[in-house]
């Protein structure tokens, strides 16, 4: 979330300084700095010709004084020209910097993930080069998602890591949200990697340092609270209930459903009291939390609270519609309910290739073909009944 609201306010600064400028600062005053030095450098150069066939000549003081502040208007103007050009070359490269973050926002969107990075590569470099810390961390960041989206899970690691010691290094507290949300990926990353101890580590510790901090605020009167705070106090729950969600993700990987059940319904009552009932995120919490309770047997509780959420989502249009559909298949399924199981995966089947989304397509086919198996296994069933 920091991360988004630190692109927002670089993007947001390069769509500004683009539209006042139309193109690199101090130009013009360069130009006329640098025509003035050659003028004055070959004025100089004729002086002390000329003082040298007048060596025995003696000078009035006043000239002398004249040719003493020419030389220091001279000295001054090519000083100057001097550090107008490292400025104008800093804010050359801060410009083609941000035009680089902003070619790898678009091709990030467009899903050209080597495009992106190959943008995101040369914008560090010009972040190193001006000593820009801002822009290097978010473009660390942002090199460590487009590498973790692209399975690159090593270097992902590296460059999480790399952005936070930067933000550490700058004096950003280590229970800061741009720092705890770092921290959730990397124990994502852990996760995924199968390791365990470090997993669970990062989840721990961004959960209880998340729970300290909303203690704290609880500790200040309502009343005093100022708009700011309020928006970090909800912030901070939100992120809590992300870090509950993928934990509780992990956990469901490992079959340890009593906890993964556990933080699924402590994440869903953060997301349904900050975001509300009908929130996507809220609907998708629900139907993970009765995917667990089907898990473990629980068929009729898992089947009340999937149903809910697909009436919820069809209502609101949700994006995941079809996603929904198909765990409310999958469910019926599991209780024996065939008819129903396949009506509505073949309605999640038609919008999931309306979608585009290849996953949710496997996931219904395969769902599919375990209807198909549990009728062969039915009809194989029959005839040993009969004979009894």
């Amino acid at each position: 979330m920091a991360a988004s609201c630190q692109l927002r306010t670089l993007l947001s600064r390069a769509v500004s300084r683009f539209r006042c400028s139309g193109g690199p600062r101090y130009t013009s005053t360069a130009s006329l700095i640098v025509a003035e030095a050659v003028d004055h450098s070959a004025c100089w150069v004729t002086v002390e010709d000329h003082k040298a066939t007048r060596r025995n000549i003696p000078e009035e003081p006043g000239r002398r004084d004249g040719r003493r502040l020419l030389w220091a208007a001279v000295a001054f103007s090519l000083f100057s020209s001097k550090e107008e050009d490292k400025r104008d070359e800093a804010q050359r490269k801060e410009d083609e910097m941000i035009l680089l973050l902003k070619k790898a926002k678009l091709s990030i969107h467009r899903g050209q993930l080597p495009a992106a990075s190959s943008f995101l590569h040369q914008a560090v470099v010009l972040a190193h080069q001006t000593h820009n810390n801002q822009a290097i961390i978010y473009t660390y960041s942002q090199m460590a998602n487009v590498a973790y989206v692209q399975g690159q899970l090593d270097g992902a690691e590296k460059l999480f890591k790399a952005a936070m010691s930067y933000m550490l290094a700058g004096g950003t507290p280590q229970d800061d949200n741009a720092i705890i949300e770092m921290s959730l990926k990397l124990a994502t990353i852990y996760a995924e990697q199968n390791k365990a101890e470090l997993a669970e580590h990062g989840f721990m510790f961004c959960t209880e340092s998340l729970e300290t901090k909303l203690e704290t605020q609880k500790g200040l009167p309502e009343e005093d609270q100022t708009e700011e705070q309020e928006e970090l106090r909800k912030e901070t729950r939100l992120l809590l209930g992300l870090c509950l969600d993928s934990r509780a993700r992990y956990r469901a990987s490992t079959l340890h459903l009593s906890q993964a059940e556990l933080d699924y319904r402590t994440a869903l009552a953060i997301c349904h009291q900050e975001q509300g009932e009908t929130h996507p995120q809220t609907l998708v919490l629900m139907s993970d939390l009765a995917t667990i309770l089907d898990l473990q047997g629980r068929h009729d509780e898992a089947l009340v609270l999937v149903q809910q959420a697909v009436d919820l989502s069809r209502s609101v249009g949700h994006p995941d519609y079809h996603v929904l559909l198909g765990n409310l298949a999958g469910i019926l399924l599991h209780t024996g309910q065939l008819e129903n199981a396949v009506r509505f995966y073949n309605e999640a089947l038609e919008l999931a290739w309306q979608a585009g989304d290849q996953e949710a397509v496997n996931r219904v086919q395969e769902g599919l073909k375990e209807v198909q198996k549990r009728r062969s296994q039915e009809k194989k069933a029959e005839p040993e009944g009969a004979a009894e």
